[in-house]
């Protein structure tokens, strides 16, 4: 899915009937959503990105602490550097920090003034709604149930009645397939795939493979893959002193480029 073009679904392997009501629908994913717990797994991550015209593939392991509805941090090891890549959030800010010569940057912005998922090479705001933490508004006027395949499919639209967001849901066991993200055009800027599902706690299931692609509004040489393996997910509990090391945001230092992101804009600050 590249410049705005939705890739065919793929059919579920078992078909299931689907929720009869958007409400009902949205009730089981808010239901879930509200069993998350506090959590922390390994994994690898697999980062295919574009600068100054050329591709770059980073392979690294990560580490990924999470504690909802919005605390999260994660931090790749890359090019022997622990922290290569930092990406975290609390309740009132995000940020993401990258050290790869080609792109060192840091990036941070405050959720008020965020407008739709950040534009951000590897996004918090998707990843913790593909960890299945973000609770769904449950206003039901502004949502749309249809089925596809096995999938209820939820569509969220804006006041001008154009396409937000698309939520898929696996009839059989009702977790979340994929979640698409669209522009004030309906052109496709961002989608989350998701599965091998593992149960964290009685009822709250976690995916341990999640793939983010975001594109840029010109061609693939835009777009951005990252795709993480949690292979290691399991229940946590964090003491005060660990939830202000891991969730406060980092002074930006030794970074090319830093950059704010406000009203949706990322404009860059002095060093």
């Amino acid at each position: 899915m590249v410049g705005g073009c939705a890739p065919e679904l793929k059919l579920a392997d078992r078909i299931c009937p689907g929720k009869q009501t958007v409400v009902q629908s949205l009730d089981v994913l808010n239901t879930h959503s509200k069993k998350a717990v506090s959590m922390r797994a390994n994994g690898q991550c697999r980062l295919r990105y574009y600068a100054d015209g050329k591709e770059h593939k980073e392979n690294f392991p990560v580490k990924l602490w999470v504690n909802p509805p919005a605390e999260m941090y994660l931090q790749g090891d890359v090019a022997f550097d622990a922290k290569g890549i930092v990406l975290g959030s609390n309740k009132d800010e995000f940020w993401l920090a990258m050290k790869p010569k080609e792109i060192s940057g840091y990036w941070w912005g405050r959720w008020s003034d965020a407008k739709g998922p950040e534009t951000l090479m590897i996004s918090p705001k998707l990843l913790l709604e593909g960890l299945g933490i973000v609770t769904v508004d449950t206003d039901e006027g502004s949502w749309r149930l249809s089925n596809e395949g096995g999938f209820d499919v939820l569509t969220t639209h804006s006041n001008q009645r154009m396409i937000q967001k698309r939520i898929y849901v696996d009839c059989c066991d009702y977790l979340v397939a994929k979640i698409e993200y669209f522009d004030a055009d309906e052109q496709a800027i961002a989608l989350v795939e998701l599965n091998k599902y593992k149960e964290v706690i009685e009822g709250f299931f976690v995916p341990a493979g999640i793939k983010i692609t975001t594109y840029g509004e010109q061609a693939a040489e835009d777009s951005v893959e990252v795709t993480f393996s949690l292979k290691s997910i399991k229940a946590a509990n964090f003491t005060d002193r660990q939830r202000d090391r891991l969730f406060t945001r980092p002074e930006p230092r030794g970074f090319e480029h830093i950059y704010k992101i406000t009203d949706g804009e990322m404009i860059e600050q002095p060093k």
